[in-house]
């Protein structure tokens, strides 16, 4: 399978959007989502979109990633405009590319945790030890090393969206998507998956893009985006957040070579 190639040069951007626009209608009526957003996110940083619900920011995230069209403006993704790609060139772009985790897990009930971490892979045309392997390292990452064999129902809320981030990163994206990935999780959990993906920001230098109204993550993100009826409020740095914790008896991981 080719892959696209990144185009980016050392201290572009990751991600990068100009002037985008997204208006949805209902019957007679056009309401806008997005006014006019321009932004870039960079690499090796958890950047977190935060504000209320229905304020636009699973859809900005649902655009930067290539799940949607803007109506105006432009994304660049590692360089590539999104919008001049073709439906099959996005497609791939996501595969080779990008990880998503979302609120809802989407796990498939026949699967083991091991399972749902080699499906993706065996779409991107690698060898069947290199996917084993991948999803096994990927799973001992977050933590569910000892769990792999078993089933999302025996599995708790916490343990199956770490599965998820698992299935997500053992593709070894440079940029990881989450749309609200702790607001199905009590505070223990939710603090977890938060350390997760700060770890995977820092430690293989992938650009994580998270969006959610849940306040524990604005502590633990380099870079947060206020938003509000579709406009950036502010844009800041929150003061210094620790180092991830590793997971009991881990230790963090190598930066990955080439992330």
């Amino acid at each position: 399978m080719s892959t696209l190639a990144s185009t980016s040069s050392p201290g572009t951007p990751a991600l990068q959007a100009s002037s985008v626009r997204k208006s949805f209608v209902s019957g007679r009526i056009e309401s806008t989502v997005l006014h006019d957003l321009t932004l870039d996110v960079h690499a090796g940083e958890l950047t977190l979109i935060s504000g209320p619900s229905g304020c636009g920011k699973s859809t900005l995230l649902a655009i930067l990633s290539g799940l949607q069209p803007a109506d105006g403006g432009a994304v660049r993704a590692l360089g590539h405009e999104l919008s001049g790609m073709s439906t099959r060139a996005l497609e791939s772009f996501r595969l080779q590319h990008t990880g998503f985790v979302f609120q809802g897990f989407n796990l498939f009930p026949a699967l083991t945790a091991l399972e749902q971490v080699e499906l993706p892979l065996s779409y991107m045309g690698l060898a069947k030890d290199v996917v084993r392997k991948r999803a096994a390292e990927s799973l001992e990452e977050v933590g569910l090393g000892p769990r792999m064999r078993l089933l999302p129902a025996e599995l708790s809320g916490g343990e199956k969206q770490r599965v998820a981030i698992a299935r997500a990163l053992a593709k070894q994206p440079e940029l990881l998507f989450a749309d609200e990935p702790t607001s199905a999780l009590d505070a223990a959990n939710g603090q977890i998956v938060i350390d997760i993906l700060h770890r995977i920001a820092r430690a293989h230098g992938t650009t994580v893009l998270c969006v959610s109204h849940d306040p524990r993550l604005v502590h633990h993100a380099d870079r947060v985006l206020a938003m509000e009826d579709g406009r950036i409020l502010s844009d800041h740095v929150p003061p210094a957040a620790s180092a991830p914790s590793p997971l009991p008896g881990e230790s963090l991981p190598p930066a990955r070579s080439g992330a």
